[in-house]
């Protein structure tokens, strides 16, 4: 009885370990946003800003990013902060969201921080590597993007959120934008503008453009409304135009602001997000709208190619085998 008795325990903790779950959020010590995920050589790293507000009744207070790497998506590996904002040294501050792409062996980080007051207002700056998890280093000594280069609205942050899509042909745009959603070609060497700015025609935007392609379906997915919901639209082309198709996820509790990345991983699709959800703890503060945290729920596309709503989930995505 005692064997057959080890021989089922053992049999359950074998289950067990091939069932990992990850919990939502992932990390309860340290507050994580705004997060962009990249897969690469069958790694996921996932590049997240670092909340650092002492109350949440203060506005941001961010100085650095924070990067993870994880093969399962439960387990991650924490390389610590990347870079700081004022590693731009035309920067004097304020490390907002961030976006990581790899295009012929070298990473390129593009990401928002607030100009000196030679050029007021938040700014887009890129910062090169030969390594994912860095070190990192200012490609051009300056902003990619400044903001009088757009006049869109009277906002001094209408240029945030850089999210960067490279097509099969190597063509890369760089999505951007608060209030006024806007995209831009970039040129081949990835640290310039090649044409115009484009504003992009879909309803009920803020901020936190994201796209991504299955399949012939381009996404183009981010925060709408405030509080933020994440809504999104599809088209054909990377150009439109877009044809919006509703809300993808609901209001992420205890934070007015959302920010989503979409990534497939071993034949899985994974829609990571951030919320307020950590709770107070060992007399640690808890999360809320200046003290976010990154999660991840499993996505799914119906027979037509349109996204299936995403449900916010405590128990987080099983590890991949």
């Amino acid at each position: 009885m005692k064997k057959l008795t080890l021989t089922y325990l053992s049999t359950a903790l074998a289950l067990l370990s091939t069932t990992a779950m990850a919990k939502n959020p992932l990390f309860e010590d340290v507050f994580t946003a705004d997060p962009a995920a990249l897969v690469h050589e069958d790694r996921v790293y996932l590049y997240t800003g670092h909340d650092q507000a002492p109350n949440n009744d203060r506005f941001f207070e961010m100085h650095d990013w924070l990067a993870f790497s994880s093969t399962d998506m439960v387990n991650w590996q924490r390389h610590g902060a990347i870079m700081k904002a004022t590693d731009f040294k035309w920067a004097k501050g304020d490390a907002w969201a961030s976006h990581m792409v790899e295009k012929d062996g070298t990473f390129y980080f593009y990401t928002t921080v607030r100009h000196k007051d030679n050029k007021p207002g938040f700014a887009i700056g890129v910062a090169t590597s030969e390594s994912p998890t860095g070190p990192f280093k200012d490609a051009l000594g300056h902003a990619l993007i400044t903001n009088d280069m757009t006049t869109h609205t009277d906002n001094d942050w209408d240029d945030i959120d850089p999210a960067i899509h490279i097509e099969d042909n190597g063509d890369a745009y760089m999505f951007f934008g608060n209030l006024v959603p806007k995209y831009v070609k970039l040129k081949d060497n990835m640290l310039e503008l090649d044409g115009d700015i484009k504003v992009i025609d879909i309803p009920n935007f803020t901020e936190a453009l994201w796209v991504h392609k299955k399949d012939d379906n381009y996404y183009l997915s981010y925060a709408c409304e405030f509080p933020e919901k994440i809504c999104y639209a599809m088209s054909k082309s990377i150009h439109g135009p877009w044809q919006y198709k509703g809300i993808l996820n609901e209001i992420a509790g205890n934070s007015e602001t959302n920010h989503q990345s979409i990534i497939e991983y071993r034949g899985q699709s994974y829609f990571i997000y951030h919320t307020g959800a950590v709770p107070p703890k060992n007399g640690k503060p808890s999360g809320g709208r200046f003290r976010r945290s990154v999660a991840i729920d499993p996505l799914f596309y119906n027979d037509d190619g349109s996204l299936k709503r995403v449900i916010m989930t405590t128990e987080g995505v099983s590890a991949v085998k």
